[in-house]
């Protein structure tokens, strides 16, 4: 299996986006969706937070407030949203100048190595909207949808 792990923010990310695609109707309120997302109400508001800046969801203020998907779902593709959240963090200490101790750094070739593996893991991404994750998919419509009735192509 893969060992490479992924933040727990980008994790979150991808999972507040299916419950958004999910329910395309609702304002969803940041405690019902963390909920379904098994997080912390705090750990979401962060991130939904930094999806509304970019523009991935819209919020609206106050009681009867919420945030819902601004754009179509298969607009939303998931290699960008995992560039978001992953951008902060480099993969290895080699790639963040400023904090590099590698005595290696100058003469080691396998930062060039990461580098296209990490573009190879990007490229697939890339292949992948938020659509493709939810169209068609029962098991998690089941799982994160907040309206009583599953949609009619999934009823037993």
């Amino acid at each position: 299996g893969i060992t490479m792990r992924l933040t727990i923010r980008t994790n979150l990310a991808a999972r507040i986006l299916m419950v958004c695609a999910e329910n395309p109707e609702l304002l969803l309120k940041t405690a019902e969706v963390a909920a379904l997302c098994n997080c912390s109400t705090n750990h979401a508001a962060h991130v939904v937070q930094r999806l509304q800046a970019e523009g991935y969801v819209s919020t609206l203020r106050g009681r009867s407030g919420g945030f819902s998907l601004s754009r179509r779902a298969e607009d939303v593709s998931m290699g960008d949203i995992f560039r978001l959240f992953e951008a902060d963090i480099p993969f290895a200490e080699c790639f963040d100048e400023a904090s590099n101790t590698c005595p290696l750094r100058g003469s080691c070739r396998l930062q060039r190595y990461i580098e296209r593996a990490l573009d190879a893991f990007y490229h697939e991404l890339d292949l992948v909207t938020l659509r493709d994750l939810v169209q068609g998919n029962c098991g998690l419509s089941a799982l994160l949808t907040l309206r009583p009735e599953l949609p009619a192509s999934c009823a037993p």
